[in-house]
């Protein structure tokens, strides 16, 4: 039963009932995911940094991809972790509009990032000989900058909307402070707030950047089909393979998500496939990319061998 209230000043986050037993094993799974995404992506980060010769453009991009990835799971699992060790779970008002700012600004932030890459690769394959002069490496740091800062400033709209919202209820259905959770506590008009939202995921977000990616392949195919080789049709694509897995990975989770009629029992299984964004995606990005990218895993081995000696030392 929810809690009726002039004005919620503190929640609580109601997932699933799982007994004591179960989520220590689901506390000691998440933090083993987290904490090698943690690792993962800050070797990428510090591989691209240190080695000049991934100074290019698409290491950049991996690099910044990497940098988010830090950020993206920490706006909600160390909350998580805490409530499945302490079975406190809740949470203040603003450490909610804090979550949920942070959150959506990070997940923006990748659909933009995501968007340049595809843009990178098309530049790469369709225009290779003005390759180095469209996206130079101070162009990939600009805007790598511009996807962060306007990212950051959009999603602040539906998030002080909500913050002045009237919320009689304290009682969030989800692990984290989702969009939908709530506007589900609010007893005042929500109108406004879905409709700035909608917009944002449809036309700012989805619209510009999956179009984007859309037409960046579209492209990308018709080079590749003119090749006259089946070599040169395999390099381009061996070029995109890891980030078309990244982009079926991350949307993919999106469509399944929202993409399906509302009923009770499909918003439970909501709460288990965001997780898929939120936790898993961050360790797989740096694996999908390492492990298909000679450059990066030699990069990284060599790294790994001379901490070693160090250490050894």
């Amino acid at each position: 039963m929810k809690n009726n209230v002039t004005l919620a000043s503190e929640f609580i986050l109601v997932w699933f009932s799982l007994s004591h037993e179960t989520s220590f094993c689901l506390f000691l799974l998440i933090s083993i995911v987290y904490v090698v995404s943690i690792v993962c992506n800050a070797v990428i980060i510090t591989v691209v940094t240190l080695n000049q010769s991934l100074h290019k453009p698409m290491y950049i991009f991996i690099g910044g991809l990497s940098f988010l990835e830090l950020w993206y799971p920490t706006s909600t699992v160390p909350k998580l972790l805490w409530a499945l060790f302490t079975k406190d779970k809740s949470i203040s008002f603003e450490g909610c509009m804090t979550q949920f700012y942070f959150h959506f600004s990070c997940g923006t932030t990748q659909n933009f990032l995501l968007a340049i890459m595809a843009f990178d690769r098309y530049v790469a394959i369709c225009h290779p000989l003005r390759y180095i002069v469209i996206v130079s490496p101070r162009t990939c740091m600009n805007l790598l900058l511009v996807s962060w800062i306007f990212s950051f400033i959009i999603i602040a709209i539906p998030c002080l909307q909500i913050s002045s919202l009237v919320l009689c209820y304290n009682e969030i259905d989800h692990y984290y402070c989702d969009f939908a959770p709530l506007l589900k506590l609010s007893c005042s008009d929500i109108t406004a707030v879905e409709n700035i939202f909608f917009a944002i995921a449809c036309f700012v977000i989805l619209g510009c950047c999956f179009l984007l990616i859309i037409l960046s392949y579209i492209f990308i195919l018709h080079t590749m089909l003119s090749l006259p080789t089946s070599s040169g049709r395999s390099k381009a694509f061996s070029t995109c393979a890891s980030h078309l897995s990244v982009v079926a990975l991350f949307y993919g989770t999106i469509v399944f998500m929202f993409v399906r009629p509302t009923t009770s029992d499909l918003l439970s299984v909501n709460k288990f496939v965001s997780i898929i964004p939120s936790i898993v995606t961050p360790v797989l990005n740096p694996l999908i990319y390492s492990l298909r990218n000679q450059e990066v895993k030699h990069s990284a081995k060599k790294l790994l061998d001379k901490l070693k000696c160090q250490q050894e030392s």
